[in-house]
């Protein structure tokens, strides 16, 4: 019994850890997507937000400036994706796949010239990571095991439960939501639909900007080109199979999580199962695959989503 509640709490605790990632940056997609501005960007806002991360973290050995920092670089590529999709009327789809080729270039590029041509970071010391805030205050074994996790974890959650307050019930988020259902009635009553378009898109590129540092403090220590790797894509498959709702973009991403914790699971020597480990890392991709046939093809999100919407049209 006691190996199979340490199995359990082991599960448990790296699905919490791999599902934080996707947390912040399906919330990220939930603003963007509920205000009307599609954003396939978000891959390449968690890219540039991982090296940012990782690379403050290095010079300055402060997790909390590296993780502010991160969100902040998210920002500013989200701000380009909303000048091109908002202010040019670009098409929003082709402008966040620009910035899933863009950002990741530039952080290679960086990567090099701060770190002698390599395109990785410095290995982050262990007591520059994010902090485990429970660290020795539960009592060792089952508890401590899933719950001893780092403070981005818990920072996600808390995410979750403003994003909804934000969403739900407050008059910003009943703007947001009526800019993305119908943007001529909005603007008809006064809302600025672009003002609403640019925060919400500037704060998914903040979200996904975290996400990706939760992966180069947290789940690693340092930053590689394949850190994200379609991380930021699956967030996107959760923000949709949740219906475009903080809450139900949370338990999608704790879903997806799952998977890639049962990779790290399954793939532990401990566990003795002989699986190859290219047919493991199918495994979340293939589960994101299965959930986007089967249960998502009904879904309907905001109803003005991905339209570009100009002042004084008819």
């Amino acid at each position: 019994m006691d190996s199979v509640m340490t199995s359990l709490a082991i599960l448990l605790s790296t699905t919490l850890m791999y599902s934080t990632p996707l947390i912040f940056t399906s919330l990220g997609g939930v603003f963007s997507e509920n205000s009307g501005v599609v954003n396939i960007g978000l891959e390449g806002m968690m890219t540039i937000g991982a090296f940012v991360g990782a690379t403050v973290a290095v010079f300055t050995g402060n997790p909390w400036m590296a993780f502010i920092g991160a969100g902040v670089a998210g920002g500013l590529f989200a701000l380009l994706h909303a000048i091109a999709s908002i202010s040019f009327n670009a098409n929003q789809v082709i402008s966040g796949i620009a910035i899933n080729f863009l950002a990741p270039g530039i952080a290679i590029f960086m990567s090099k010239m701060l770190f002698d041509g390599s395109t990785m970071t410095p290995s982050i010391p262990l007591d520059q990571k994010m902090p485990r805030y429970l660290n020795g205050l539960l009592p060792s074994g089952f508890l401590d095991t899933v719950f001893n996790t780092y403070a981005t974890t818990y920072l996600a959650f808390i995410f979750v439960a403003i994003a909804w307050f934000v969403l739900y019930k407050t008059r910003f988020g009943l703007r947001i939501r009526a800019v993305g259902e119908h943007p001529r009635a909005a603007d008809t009553l006064g809302i600025s639909v672009h003002k609403v378009r640019y925060i919400c898109v500037i704060l998914s590129g903040v979200l996904a900007g975290f996400g990706g540092a939760s992966m180069s403090l947290a789940i690693v220590s340092t930053f590689r080109p394949t850190l994200v790797s379609g991380q930021g894509f699956i967030a996107l498959a959760a923000m949709i199979f949740g219906k475009w709702k903080p809450q139900g973009a949370m338990l999608a991403s704790l879903l997806f999580g799952f998977a890639n914790g049962l990779v790290v699971f399954l793939g532990s020597p401990a566990i003795g199962i002989n699986i190859s480990e290219h047919l493991l890392s199918m495994i979340p991709y293939l589960i994101t695959l299965f959930v986007l046939i089967f249960f998502v093809g009904q879904a309907n999100g905001p109803a003005a989503n991905g339209e570009i919407y100009e002042k004084g049209e008819r």
